[in-house]
């Protein structure tokens, strides 16, 4: 009798080994992850609270613990500052303007190139290239065609379009024009950084958009075609339905990376002539101030702000967009 129970014992011994073989194969493959998020992400990002409720400073930031005086004079200091809220605008419409730039030219580049004809593939393989190109290659060359010395884009203007002074497109703050005999100022310098951010990352929108098309059925625009829907009505009903949920993706994933953006508007202006984001201040406040704790609260603050915009994004577009979808 005893044989028999030893017996059933190691038969329900067995599975739990092997289950707990595979637990502890499962975690020796989760830990390097883990920890590799832990110290790059996580960690940071909680330094980074800690000290926006510091007076720290960059000469004596080893002396500040964990537990050091805590205070709210950074966010005083934020919120208080006279170009903060200027700043925040401007980051606002420097985002919206790059994120419907960028998506709006790669939905019009993907619907060009997604027909079969000579020299497509050429033209897709070229659309990538300033994606993949360094910023700081890129970021030179538009100084240089933009440059009102010897840059060709004041060239041009000056032979086809009679300009009697050349332009300097990345430090002119306002700029006057004329259209049908109304004059108005517009923000010169942060359009060109938005055609600039619009240039640069369209093929991100157009990689998606291009997948997304190619998996759209032929046989529903031909049908729609036989029954006399025009090229506006089928894109209108049977395209943008598809595509509203890349759409909304590539929106989200556009508008978060360009609200942290700095590198591509320090390279082209270094944040002056109407440009200053909040990104380039807190830039500013860390190596012309050397002042951590402020540009960890402006950061923080940068990223609620982020947080907040998106919540409401998600709570008054995100079933709408799905329900287009569907």
């Amino acid at each position: 009798m005893s044989t028999i129970q030893s017996g059933a014992t190691k038969r329900r011994s067995r599975p739990q080994t092997a289950s707990r073989r595979e637990n502890r194969a499962g975690l020796a493959f989760v830990t390097p992850t883990f920890l590799v998020v832990l110290v790059v992400v996580i960690l940071p990002i909680l330094w980074t609270v800690l000290l926006a409720f510091q007076n720290a400073k960059l000469v004596d930031i080893q002396e500040n613990g964990l537990f050091g005086r805590w205070t709210l004079d950074n966010f005083g200091q934020v919120f208080g500052s006279p170009g903060f809220w200027s700043s925040l605008g401007t980051t606002l419409l420097y985002t919206v303007g790059a994120t419907a730039g960028s998506v709006i030219l790669g939905l019009i580049a993907a619907l060009a190139l997604r027909k079969p004809f000579r020299g497509r593939g050429v033209l897709r393989a070229a659309m990538l290239l300033p994606y993949v190109a360094p910023v700081v290659a890129v970021s030179f060359v538009w100084e240089v065609a933009l440059s009102p010395q010897y840059g060709i884009v004041n060239e041009w203007g000056r032979k086809l379009f009679g300009w009697d002074d050349p332009i300097a497109f990345l430090s002119t703050r306002s700029y006057e024009v004329g259209l049908f005999g109304v004059h108005f100022d517009i923000p010169l310098a942060l359009l060109t950084v938005i055609a600039f951010e619009t240039w640069r990352y369209f093929p991100f929108a157009f990689l998606f958009m291009l997948a997304r098309l190619q998996a759209v059925p032929g046989s529903l625009e031909e049908a729609a075609e036989v029954d006399g829907a025009t090229i506006s009505q089928r894109f209108r009903h049977i395209l943008l339905p598809q595509m509203m949920p890349v759409i909304a993706l590539l929106s989200v994933l556009r508008f978060i990376m360009t609200f942290n953006k700095f590198d591509d508007i320090y390279l082209l202006t270094g944040g002056g002539s109407g440009t200053d984001v909040v990104a380039v201040r807190v830039y500013d406040f860390l190596t012309s101030r050397f002042d951590v704790g402020a540009a960890s609260a402006q950061a923080l603050v940068l990223a609620v702000v982020l947080m907040a915009l998106l919540g409401i994004y998600f709570k008054f577009f995100g079933k709408k967009v799905q329900e287009e979808s569907a």
